[in-house]
């Protein structure tokens, strides 16, 4: 199981700050998809992303027990 961590707007969309994903060994590439299958995330794909509290690309292997965070860009003044 991979636990996921949605901050700001995509907390939002999501309804929760965090879900737990069925799935090990797959592309962060590959979440997004899984993760596009359940919920409206319009800036997915343009979020930053963490797994265990480093930052990754879409291809870092994502494994049982890790957390992925998705940190949508922000704008501020």
């Amino acid at each position: 199981m991979i636990d996921v961590l949605f901050f700001a707007g995509l907390r939002d969309a999501v309804g929760e700050s965090k879900v737990t994903v069925e799935a090990t060994n797959i592309t962060v590439e590959q979440l997004k998809e899984k993760l596009l299958e359940s919920y409206d995330l319009p800036n997915l794909q343009q979020a930053m992303i963490a797994i265990n509290e480093e930052y990754a690309t879409d291809d870092a292997i994502v494994e049982n027990g890790d957390v992925v965070a998705f940190i949508p860009p922000v704008s501020g003044g």
